[in-house]
């Protein structure tokens, strides 16, 4: 097999900006109108969908709103079909972390920081998105509040303490700067659940994405996710892993494992036969219907453990592309799409490089296949997934996505070094990436370059 040539395919997309008089009028838009601009979240949406993670204090040098709403075209070109915001609410100032303090030390459920703009902007991001036909939700943090939040003076009894009675952070964890709610408190509950509603039914958002889903009590998930699901459909994304959280909570959880097994095969720590297990592992302990995010990067990985670059050297690009075609949801943090090879400051100002290289016109062409091909289906009622055997399956990777006469096959080298190899498979293709046209016949032998790969459509 030949070695690859990306291709762009850009797709247009009208920007209307919006002025003063739109933004007066978005101020006093009602739940109603919302729903008139985008149909409900739906499991055929989540089947074909990219999911995007805003950070929108650093996603430009103004850290608003107003700059990231005008760059949601930008999104669209890439497949997003939804778009979870970082944390949007006030930051509690009192034993912060930095000169900025973290997105997760609230201290108001139902505001917004006036660092990122005003209630009005928000509102006109949210309408924006829909209107391109991108769904809208938010990063709720359940676990914990800001020690500056109202509940620390008015309801302490929210609020977990030692034995000394004093209210304490999260045990087992540095998060010094957050004080630990207490789930045995049945009032707590309500106001949290209430304060959820708000954004649902007073600011149009279309779900929840849940800070350490699993450190809440899944019976808290299931109950509010009932009440929330009265007044419209709703996308909820755990952060978390646990399958007992999408049993009746959640449409999906992170794939940390996956994750992972990505950066130990980018470093030589381990080979293909581990993803092969990885995906053993996912058969045995979710259901059918359980959906997982795939990323390379987030918030997390970017700011603590490193860029991509740091984590999987040349083997990213591959990466990312599997991210896309393996069963499952794929995410693109805040950057990525320009190439972002730096940690963003997490508890101080810094600013995303919006310059395009090599990775925008790849997300693009990624996202309109997983938008427009059902073999690449990742909700509820997924394409079969079938590893293809090779000559050497502790080094190359090979497998076929199906669904509805479509078919997908992914082939790559997994490895650092050049690779010879036969596979179980024939069949005539074209190489989505580079437009050429393939046949494989049985016992041929083929060679791929280091982390090269290639997404073959069968025709």
């Amino acid at each position: 097999m030949k070695n690859l040539i990306l291709s762009v395919i850009l797709t247009g997309l009208l920007f209307s900006c919006g002025n003063a008089k739109k933004e007066e009028a978005v101020a006093d838009v009602t739940q109603e109108e919302f729903k008139t601009t985008l149909a409900p979240v739906s499991d055929a949406i989540l089947e074909n969908a990219v999911i995007y993670e805003a950070n929108i204090r650093q996603y430009s040098e103004e850290g608003s709103f107003e700059a990231f709403t005008k760059d949601i075209p930008e999104l669209k070109k890439l497949g997003v079909k939804i778009l979870w915001l970082m944390p949007i609410y006030p930051i509690s100032t009192t034993k912060s972390k930095g000169s900025l303090g973290s997105y997760y030390a609230i201290s108001d459920y139902t505001k917004v920081n006036p660092e990122f703009g005003t209630i009005e902007d928000f509102r006109t991001l949210v309408k924006t998105a829909h209107d391109h036909g991108i769904y809208v939700i938010l990063d709720w943090v359940a676990n914990h509040t800001g020690w500056d939040h109202v509940w620390l003076k008015e309801h302490p009894e929210y609020y977990t303490k030692d034995q000394d009675g004093n209210i304490t952070h999260t045990v087992d964890t540095d998060w010094t700067d957050v004080a630990d709610l207490n789930y045995d408190n049945k009032e707590m509950r309500e106001q949290m659940q209430k304060d959820m509603i708000y954004w649902l039914k007073e600011e149009g958002v279309d779900g929840f994405r849940c800070d350490v889903a699993g450190m809440v009590p899944v019976d808290f998930w299931e109950a509010t996710v009932a009440e929330l699901k009265k007044i419209k459909p709703v996308f909820m994304l755990a952060e978390g892993w646990e399958p007992e959280l999408l049993k009746n909570a959640f449409d999906m959880g992170y794939g940390w494992d996956t994750h992972h097994k990505m950066n130990d095969i980018a470093q030589g720590k381990a080979n293909v036969n581990e993803w092969d297990k990885r995906m053993a592992q996912i058969d045995t302990m979710y259901a059918k219907d359980d959906i997982l995010m795939n990323f390379t990067s987030n918030h997390d990985e970017n700011s603590w453990n490193g860029t991509v670059q740091e984590r999987m050297g040349d083997a990213a690009e591959m990466f990312a592309a599997l991210s896309y075609v393996a069963p499952g949801m794929p995410l693109l943090y805040s950057g990525q799409e320009y190439d972002m090879n730096k940690r963003l400051l997490f508890f101080e100002k810094d600013t995303i490089i919006k310059k395009k290289g090599k990775f925008f016109p790849l997300y693009e062409k990624l996202g309109k296949l997983k938008n427009n091909n059902p073999a690449l289906h990742g909700g509820k009622n997924a394409a079969s997934y079938t590893r293809i055997k090779t000559s050497e399956d502790n080094k190359v990777l090979i497998f076929k996505r199906e669904k509805n006469d479509s078919t997908i096959v992914f082939v790559s080298n997994m490895t650092k070094e050049p690779v010879k190899f036969t596979a179980a498979y024939d069949g005539k293709f074209k190489n989505y990436l580079s437009g050429e046209e393939l046949e494989n016949k049985p016992n041929q032998e083929y060679k791929l370059d280091p982390w090269q790969y290639m997404i073959l459509i069968q025709e």
